[in-house]
């Protein structure tokens, strides 16, 4: 592939790479070596979905064919903390959209969640073995005094690495590429006796050495039963019998992803209160404040059941009923993500919408966009079995003539919320269906969900795709 590689204003180079590699850090050591570059790279290329403008690289199929043009950051270690925050975004080919409307009359007021399963970017290093920290205050001294470096035992960088681990570990059992060199620079900047010599970031072997740490801090907590991890053991069912292993962790900024079972209770008596809560659904009137309290006591059992066998729909909907109603569904997203559903996307839509709108609506070729605003400008609808044959998920308009009379949320093929008000709140509700039921985003629309997560719900907005990071740019320009 032929590279146009802009360095500088001044420097700009043409580079020839005969095969490109799989991955974009491969692609940052190539750099590196052709461009004579140091320090940490951060890559963009011009997008052809946005009229070429620059968007961050992190995967390489985004790349155009043949030719391309590249624009190359190279950060040193003390700039890296001011950039990190722009390393989370990755990009991905394509940016679907999607249209919303909205009743802004009465919007709830927004409820932040104050967890998150990404590190921050000022992650503090831990206090290690009394031993240890005594060796770094010296040998941060000596450092100070004439740049000597200290030399460390196997067993004190064990410690460093399991103490650091720990601390990742509070954050996010699975941390990406970028956080890992986070935490390293953040060790180098508190104890710089620790730099590497011969390396000019000073940090880049310590970001390996924690990452094999953390594989065995996890294998650990795996071995000691530990839910969240031991749902992704080698001799998982989905691994042995795929022959694929595909890694089951929060993946749209979920606090508590699979919690632990509650201390004195076991799956035998968290099942006996599911069975319970089978009976009272089937009473003419409901014990909601009952329900709310036993399907709290076994989220844990329902979350397990969820990750681990993936069942249908249908066959959650028969064990867990009281699941599919909507108060639950708010419930269960709270229980997730400590955020309120319908107040947090309400505010949004509130914050964005008509905007959104009049972006997308004067963007030339956004055929999908505009078909969909003039079905909801027509109110054009079809027969009920026909919209939902095939429809993995989605919403339709339930009409009476020219009249819209109400919504309804579909999942693999069946309607769960047959009438809802309006279409915000449809939106919400197929959130929350979809983080309840730990469904992945549709392939083909996954922007569209994740511009309403984490622009609209801001929930994990911090670490977004170089496109919706683009869009949400767009957008808060207009609102300034």
């Amino acid at each position: 592939m032929l590279l146009r590689v802009i360095l500088t204003e001044e420097d700009i180079r043409r580079v020839t790479i005969e095969n490109m590699p799989d991955t974009v850090d491969d692609l940052h050591l190539i750099l590196k070596n052709k461009l004579g570059l140091e320090g940490v790279l951060r890559v963009q290329f011009q997008d052809p979905m946005f009229n070429n403008e620059l968007c961050n690289l992190s995967n390489m199929s985004d790349l155009p064919k043949d030719k391309v043009t590249l624009k190359v950051y190279s950060h040193p270690l003390e700039e890296l903390q001011v950039h990190t925050e722009e390393l989370y975004y990755h990009t991905d080919s394509t940016l679907d959209t999607a249209s919303l409307t909205t009743t802004p009359e009465s919007s709830p007021s927004r409820v932040q969640s104050t967890c998150s399963r990404h590190l921050p970017l000022s992650f503090q290093i831990p206090t290690f073995a009394f031993d240890t920290e005594l060796r770094l205050r010296e040998g941060n001294e000596a450092f100070q005094k004439d740049g000597t470096l200290l030399d460390i035992s196997k067993c004190m960088k064990s410690d460093i690495l399991e103490k650091i681990a720990e601390a990742v570990y509070a954050y996010s059992p699975y941390p990406q590429h970028e956080e890992y060199a986070l935490v390293a620079q953040a060790l180098i900047k508190k104890h710089p006796c620790l730099r590497e010599p011969g390396s000019v970031a000073g940090w880049h072997c310590w970001t390996f050495s924690l990452k094999f740490k953390m594989g065995n801090f996890r294998q650990k907590l795996r071995e000691a039963g530990c839910p969240e991890l031991k749902i992704n053991s080698l001799n998982s069912r989905s691994s042995s019998t795929s022959g694929k292993r595909t890694l089951k962790r929060a993946r749209k900024s979920e606090v508590n992803f699979l919690p632990d079972i509650p201390e004195g209770k076991t799956k035998h008596s968290l099942d006996e209160e599911r069975t319970a809560m089978l009976t009272e659904m089937k009473k003419r009137k409901v014990d909601w404040k009952q329900i709310q309290a036993m399907m709290t006591s076994t989220f844990s059992l329902r979350r397990k059941e969820i990750l681990e066998d993936e069942p249908p729909v249908a066959d959650i909907k028969d064990k867990w009923p009281a699941l599919f109603s909507e108060r639950q569904i708010e419930a269960e997203f709270a229980r997730l993500t400590t955020v309120d559903l319908k107040g947090c996307l309400f505010a949004g839509l509130d914050k964005y919408l008509q905007r959104f709108i009049d972006i997308y609506k004067a963007k030339p070729g956004v055929v999908e966009l505009k078909k969909l605003l003039t079905t909801l400008d027509s109110d054009a609808t079809d027969a009920e079995e026909d919209m939902t044959r095939g429809m993995m998920l989605g919403i339709l308009i339930v009409a009476d003539g020219d009249d819209t009379v109400s919504f309804a949320v579909v999942i693999e093929e069946e309607i769960i919320f047959p009438s809802v008000s309006d279409f915000p709140t449809a939106v919400s509700l197929l959130m929350g269906l979809l983080y309840a039921l730990n469904i992945d985003y549709p392939k083909g629309i996954r922007y569209t969900f994740e511009v309403i997560q984490k622009v609209l719900m801001d929930i994990g907005g911090g670490h977004c795709t170089a496109l919706v990071h683009g869009l949400r740019n767009k957008l808060l320009r207009k609102t300034m």
